[in-house]
């Protein structure tokens, strides 16, 4: 079975467990209510839980397949809420699906490839029962700020790796894996980007639209929500930026390193180019040539090298080239 919590709340304390197959008749008032959690369930399992609340089978289709981008989706007077999970596996961001069913007297979560369960989350909730006898509603609320709250570590742990290469790429030239790494989190921030923007609309919806089930008192909550996705947009988009400048930054300084080189080679070249062309003059083997009898040429020559080269180093010197 994958069902792992089905249980009874009354004035925020739990009652009994429930069977997915066992319809509760709770009372109007909203402290009553059903919270059941599955994860990875069977089409059977879901068929059941479609059958005991009445869900939408539309909505139950998109649970069982987990492949949808987060939403809010009105059926009569229930809700179906599409949040997506991220965790960091191998390096790389992994993505699950949590869809919630949330009815007057009943939520329902379905969890894929989700790392976090929330069985921390129920123990928090119940620890609190004042909090926990306001409804479906708040957990509601509690559930996406779960999901939402482990976007955060995600980009932390990205951020702390994108400032060392930064420091990496002024200390040295970036390598082949170097490079690769700074493309594969482009792509990954750009996904995450992808996910984030519709968590963002579900959780203004929640603020700004008047759907059943959800009390105008829980409103606040949910824009608590909502600016804790548009932070973790901030962070996306500054990482983003700062990769891009982290490989513009890395080819300005292999260019700059490269022209030093260059302007170094050329200017020993120069100064190398002054003995060569002397020798190569009086290297050629013609008997009628000037200074060939002269007592002091040969180190007047050499005089006459040393100090035109000293003059070139000297001047390369003062413009920096070497």
């Amino acid at each position: 079975m994958t069902v792992i919590a089905a249980y009874l709340y009354r004035n925020g304390a739990r009652v009994r467990s429930v069977s997915i197959d066992e319809r509760i008749d709770c009372a109007h008032d909203k402290s009553e209510f059903v919270w059941i959690g599955v994860a990875d369930p069977t089409l059977a399992e879901m068929q059941a839980l479609q059958r005991t609340y009445d869900l939408h089978p539309l909505a139950v289709e998109d649970a069982v397949k987990a492949n949808q981008l987060p939403k809010v989706d009105l059926y009569g007077d229930q809700l179906f809420v599409v949040a997506r999970t991220a965790h960091v596996e191998d390096d790389s961001i992994c993505y699950g699906e949590t869809a919630i069913f949330v009815g007057h007297s009943h939520i329902i979560t379905v969890r894929h490839d989700s790392s976090r369960a929330h069985l921390a989350l129920r123990q928090d909730l119940e620890a609190v029962p004042a909090r926990l006898a306001q409804g479906v509603d708040y957990v509601l609320h509690a559930i996406l700020d779960f999901v939402v709250d482990g976007y955060l570590p995600i980009i932390e742990g990205i951020e702390e790796e994108v400032l060392a290469m930064e420091q990496h790429t002024i200390d040295t030239f970036l390598g082949h894996d170097d490079i690769t790494r700074i493309f594969n989190l482009r792509r990954q921030l750009l996904r995450f980007q992808r996910i984030l923007t519709p968590m963002h609309e579900v959780a203004t919806k929640f603020v700004k639209q008047e759907l059943p089930c959800i009390d105008a008192e829980a409103r606040p909550y949910f824009s608590d929500v909502r600016d804790h996705v548009r932070r973790v947009q901030t962070m996306v988009e500054d990482l983003r930026e700062i990769l891009a400048s982290v490989f513009e930054f890395s080819n300005l300084l292999e260019q700059q390193r490269t022209g030093v080189i260059t302007r170094q080679l050329a200017a020993w070249a120069a100064i190398l180019a002054v003995p060569t062309a002397i020798a190569g003059i009086y290297g050629m083997n013609f008997e009628n040539m000037p200074e060939l009898r002269t007592r002091y040429g040969y180190f007047v020559v050499l005089g006459v090298i040393s100090i035109i080269c000293a003059l070139l180093y000297a001047r390369f010197r003062k413009l920096k080239w070497l």
